[in-house]
């Protein structure tokens, strides 16, 4: 009686070891020769693996542990790379004319970085391809990688490169300094970002002119750059939004280098940021943006010890249909929520400013912040920002030291044409929030908190048309006026005091 249901169970228990077992099949590196003895060159061992696999219609590409020092790895249509526990991909560092594939012919290199418009310089890298995956849980250390350029060849600068490329999974492997990008995916289409750990030394995930992403579950800490950011650059040579992506259960940090892989979680290298404005580290989207941005939402994300989040379209395109809710944010380095639509306008000659409109932010929970810059939302004389509602927001500020007292603003430039970051519009004349240019803005159960003494007034709306203030509360600043509005139109203002309740129809200048 007992014999049936005992192999019964043994079958199950096959069968369930079977399922969780990493796939073994028979695209094993060392099968190709590869060593994985962290001395031996094996990229031309892991190219005819993929190339046998691609061959045989597709297939797993299998590194069972160990060290694989690596060149250039040129991926091909349905094939994965598999990385097992305890496996690490190494990029190794040039020698004399040995090295990385040289940076292809651009589309168009004149309207962002060299490293934004070259992919085969990398340790991965794809282009054309479709269903192709980079799976976990092993590691791609990118040693030998620089986080600068331009370079010519030998020398690789991204740990992982994709250009016009469809149906991409990346989950469950980590990165440990990933050179200019540990990901640069550009025209990709139906990507899945899941559960990746990014320690690195510029960017984390740059997802440029993209459509149907998804980017979960993420831990990545980049102090010297962008965590995850999105793209709309000109590189393919025409203009493409990044449109329909979710970022969701994220967090992103700029500790010092490596120190989130090890579990140290210092802070002792600021001073080594290369734009020497602290730790960045953030979400943010727009800093290339010729193609635009829309249909994004953002949700359940965790900021610590980095910049906040920042929506900027500055080079002609659309930022438009943003939802960002239940964000949490401890010890920002600037800005909480920076809004900048720009007129830099790297974009090909007679490209029309942008837009920056339909922005929706919601539960939202900010401690420690750095009140130099306040929340920003910023747009130019003839060109608001639109439609932007924030709701359900608390922020703490820190309190400024001396010498950031004496470099407040009385008067703030527009900037135009500058970089779009924060620090760029100096210490601003308010603590709390600074709206400029901006059309029906509407700050509901707005809730702003000091952590020390303040000097400067909450609230500063210089030519807003339409919106409201509806529960909104901070803190006034000893003599310091409570709100200045200049230039304000048609504001509906509800229980935020000093304010009375109504609507406030022109009001050329004043201070409450």
């Amino acid at each position: 009686m007992l014999r049936p249901v005992v192999l019964i169970l043994l079958c199950l228990a096959c069968a369930s070891r079977l399922l969780a077992a990493p796939p073994t099949a028979s695209f094993n590196v060392r099968a190709f020769g590869a060593k994985g003895d962290s001395t031996a060159i094996d990229s031309d061992a892991v190219n005819r693996a993929i190339a046998a696999a691609a061959k045989a219609g597709g297939g797993t590409v299998y590194f069972p542990a160990g060290t694989y020092l690596s060149y250039s790895i040129r991926l091909q249509s349905r094939i994965s790379l598999y990385l097992d526990q305890g496996a690490t991909l190494v990029a190794a560092a040039p020698v004399g004319e040995r090295g990385y594939d040289a940076p292809e012919p651009a589309a168009n290199d004149t309207y962002q970085d060299f490293g934004h418009s070259h992919w085969h310089n990398s340790l991965i890298w794809g282009e054309n391809l479709v269903d192709i995956s980079i799976l976990g849980p092993g590691t791609i250390h990118g040693r030998g990688l620089t986080r600068e350029g331009p370079h010519r060849a030998p020398v690789g600068n991204k740990a992982i490169a994709l250009k016009l490329c469809r149906n991409v999974q990346l989950r469950d492997f980590t990165v440990l300094y990933g050179g200019h990008f540990a990901l640069l995916a550009t025209g990709v289409d139906n990507l899945t970002i899941d559960n990746l750990t990014l320690d690195t030394n510029r960017d984390g995930l740059d997802i440029d002119g993209c459509k149907n992403v998804r980017i979960a579950n993420c831990t990545v800490n980049s102090p010297w750059d962008d965590a995850i950011c999105l793209k709309s650059s000109f590189a393919l040579g025409y203009a493409r939004p990044t449109e329909n992506v979710t970022i969701t259960n994220c967090q992103v940090s700029g500790y010092d280098r490596g120190t989130l892989h090890n579990g140290t979680y210092l802070r002792n290298e600021p001073h080594l940021v290369p734009d020497k404005e602290g730790p960045t580290g953030r979400i943010k989207f727009g800093t290339e943006s010729n193609g635009g941005f829309k249909n994004i939402a953002i949700s359940n994300c965790v900021f610590e010890y980095c910049r906040g989040l920042a929506l900027e379209t500055v080079d002609g395109g659309l930022l438009e249909d943003v939802t960002i809710s239940n964000i949490t944010m401890r010890n920002v380095t600037n800005s909480p929520i920076f809004l900048r639509l720009g007129g830099r306008m790297r974009a090909p000659v007679g490209t029309a400013i942008g837009a920056l409109r339909r922005i929706n932010i919601s539960n939202v929970n900010v401690y420690n912040a750095d009140s130099r810059f306040a929340t920003l939302i910023a747009g130019l004389p003839g060109h608001p920002i639109e439609d932007v509602r924030l709701s359900n927001i608390s922020i703490w500020y820190k309190p400024l030291d001396a010498a950031a007292t004496a470099e407040i603003q009385k008067t703030v430039p527009e900037h135009e044409k500058d970089y779009p970051e924060p620090q760029k519009f100096g210490v601003l004349p308010a603590y709390g929030f600074f709206i400029r240019h901006v059309k029906n803005v509407v700050l509901s159960n707005v809730n702003i908190y000091l952590l020390g003494p303040e000097t400067r007034p909450a609230l500063m709306l210089l030519d807003v048309q339409g919106g409201s203030l509806r529960h909104v509360v901070a803190p006034k600043a000893g003599p310091a006026p409570m709100v200045v509005l200049e230039g304000v139109r048609n504001l509906v203002v509800q229980s935020s005091e000093p304010l009375k309740n109504g609507t406030l129809q022109q009001l050329k200048s004043k201070a409450f």
